[in-house]
């Protein structure tokens, strides 16, 4: 049998859809400079760079238009669609509250830190085009979130936030914990949920909460659909468990040696680790 690696033809790859943390990203959450020179000559020379994140579009606008990037991208996991730089929806596809409440409610059982993201907010006082993060107060895994994302959190009662009649779902809901405490949570939300939610890690300690119709794999094909892209025109890099739909929706796919076994296991091609910038020495080797 040929290999997919035998097969692989670069010049017929038009697009690359990269998850960012653990993959493009340093440890310290920024873009190398051998990584945003790489991104810049590729895209100068036609190769269409499509971000696939579970951050949320504000968390990813520094990335995005330090590289020149633009078009449709998928973000929150895939909840969301949008054309960048202009930040236009192209879907959207919510989860709803009662599960943000339920989330709550096991989350001061549990003792762990619980946020949720809802719509834009006209009357927030943000920038209406982003979506707000909403907390219960400042926690050690609240302010390490916002050093992560650089997103400043709104502090609310969740219980009257989540139980409130106008508010029909929200973008995603998150646990922050160590792994261990995380699929602990997991299993009581699928045992009370089942299949109508996905929980996805997207991070060492973090547990998103979406709609069970929301995947990056989902995300990426309405992306590539947008962009008149084909599977085989598309190579996927990722490292987290969150990235193995994407890797099914595009024709081939790469991981860091950093990845979880499962994820290296699944890739056509694993290259060196995020922390030494590694997708860029992949990618000057491949795209000579």
């Amino acid at each position: 049998m040929i290999s997919v690696k035998n097969k692989f033809d670069p010049g017929k790859i038009r697009a690359l859809a990269l998850d960012l943390d653990g993959t493009t990203l340093l440890p310290d959450t920024s873009l190398g400079e051998c990584t945003v020179k790489c991104l810049r000559r590729l895209i100068k020379n036609g190769m269409q760079v499509i971000f696939c994140t579970g951050r949320a579009i504000e968390s990813s606008c520094r990335y995005y238009s330090a590289i020149g990037a633009k078009g449709p991208m998928v973000f929150f996991n895939g909840a969301e669609v949008a054309d960048v730089p202009d930040v236009r929806l192209i879907s959207s596809t919510l989860l709803d509250i009662s599960v943000a409440a339920y989330g709550l409610e096991l989350a001061r059982e549990m003792g762990l830190h619980f946020q949720v993201f809802l719509p834009p907010n006209p009357d927030s006082g943000k920038n209406n085009k982003w979506e707000v993060l909403y907390i219960e107060k400042q926690r050690p895994e609240s302010e390490m979130y916002q050093k992560h994302t650089g997103i400043t959190p709104v502090i609310s009662d969740l219980k009257t936030l989540t139980t409130s009649p106008s508010i029909k779902g929200c973008v995603k809901a998150m646990f922050i914990a160590e792994p261990p405490l995380l699929e602990e949570a997991r299993q009581k939300m699928l045992a009370r949920f089942g299949d109508t939610i996905y929980a996805a890690r997207s991070f060492p300690t973090f547990l998103e909460i979406l709609n069970s119709g929301v995947s990056k794999g989902k995300g990426l094909r309405t992306v590539m659909e947008c962009r008149g892209l084909k599977p085989e025109e598309v190579m996927a890099f990722g490292d987290e468990e969150n990235d193995l739909p994407m890797f099914e929706a595009a024709g081939f796919s790469a991981a860091p040696s950093n990845a979880k076994d499962k994820v290296r296991q699944s890739a056509d091609f694993v290259f060196g680790s995020s922390a030494e910038e590694g997708l860029a020495a992949f990618l000057e080797d491949m795209f000579k």
